[in-house]
């Protein structure tokens, strides 16, 4: 890698991989990271699986993520989201997390486990839901019994 700055004069750096195979117009897998070194500008990966600082695609793994069906990374959005703020539709796992079954820090969602939280069914220090609690004890048997 070249440094970014040489001589006063700007050196943008950056990596970018595309598979070949695409699904509608779109690539199977998609990996940047850094900068277009012909423009200067921040890469953006879009793939069916999108890996990159910055990304978009049905899976996103990045620092600022939005999948359709699952992201991870420290920004991450879509129908279940892990990550330190994780806005899921469906399942949110973070530091911050939303969706219907929302597990963090902080929750917001209808089933909420959380250190706090706002939503229908509280599992919180303060509020034991006892239907919250019932939720989550299923969902962690469940979860053991599938994972191990």
């Amino acid at each position: 890698m070249k440094p970014l700055f040489m001589g006063g004069s700007w050196r943008a750096w950056g990596f970018e991989w595309k598979s070949k195979r695409q699904i509608y117009g779109w690539p199977l897998i998609h990996v940047t990271i850094g900068f277009d070194r012909k423009t200067g500008q921040l890469l953006v990966s879009r793939g069916i699986i999108a890996i990159g600082q910055f990304s978009v695609g049905m899976i996103a793994i990045s620092q600022f993520g939005i999948g359709a069906a699952f992201a991870f990374g420290q920004f991450s959005g879509g129908l279940c989201a892990i990550g330190q703020i994780a806005c899921g539709v469906v399942f949110g796992l973070g530091q911050f997390a939303t969706g219907i079954t929302a597990i963090g820090q902080f929750g917001l969602g209808q089933y909420v486990r959380a250190m706090a939280g706002i939503g229908q069914y509280l599992w919180t220090m303060k509020i034991k839901d006892p239907i919250a609690v019932e939720y989550f004890n299923r969902l962690f048997d469940f979860l053991k019994l599938h994972i191990g």
